[in-house]
């Protein structure tokens, strides 16, 4: 395939992702998966679920997925077309946005708009974590070391690296 022609998808997929990210680049998973494996076939579900899990092990901000995505589908080229087209759109909205939302604190309209995002950024979050698991759970071990991690997770007070770590044993055990 055409760099070129790569470099234009990958632009036009982020910067699509770019405005959409309500809530922060995770929000957008379900449309860079949409994009990267059933539009343009640059990657496999599974390959896609991996560099996401890689991405969410690293530190740093949630937008590193973004980069590692660009630099699998086109090298290093790919990785700084890709984060730029995801950062640049939101970052002027949200520069706008912000002098907008300084400017009428107050307005009943923008108190309305900002609890309105709540809601649907927790829905782009799901919809997103939604997306990822139906990728990576391709057997029953890894059915249930899903299940058993957000249950760790949402039900108890231990810290998510805890879940990781142990699912992490448990691939190296070759469980999964």
């Amino acid at each position: 395939m055409d760099d070129s022609r790569v470099y234009l998808g990958l632009i036009a997929t982020f910067a699509m992702c770019s405005v959409i990210a309500v809530g922060g680049a995770n929000s957008t998973v379900p449309e860079m998966h949409r994009a990267a494996v059933d539009v343009y076939g640059w990657i496999s579900d599974l390959k896609f679920s991996e560099l996401f899990a890689i991405a969410q092990a690293a530190p740093g901000p949630n937008v590193v997925f973004v980069a590692l995505l660009g630099e699998y589908i086109a090298g290093v080229p790919g990785a700084l077309i890709a984060i730029t087209a995801m950062c640049l759109p939101s970052c002027t909205i949200a520069y706008c946005a912000a002098r907008l939302i300084d400017r009428f604190e107050h307005a009943r309209w923008r108190i309305v708009i900002q609890a309105g995002l709540v809601p649907l950024t927790i829905g782009l979050i799901a919809s997103s974590a939604l997306i990822v698991t139906r990728a990576a759970d391709r057997n029953l071990a890894a059915v249930l070391i899903t299940a058993a991690s957000f249950a760790l997770c949402y039900w108890t007070r231990v810290s998510p690296l805890v879940a990781l770590a142990l699912a992490a044993g448990l691939g190296l055990m070759g469980v999964v």
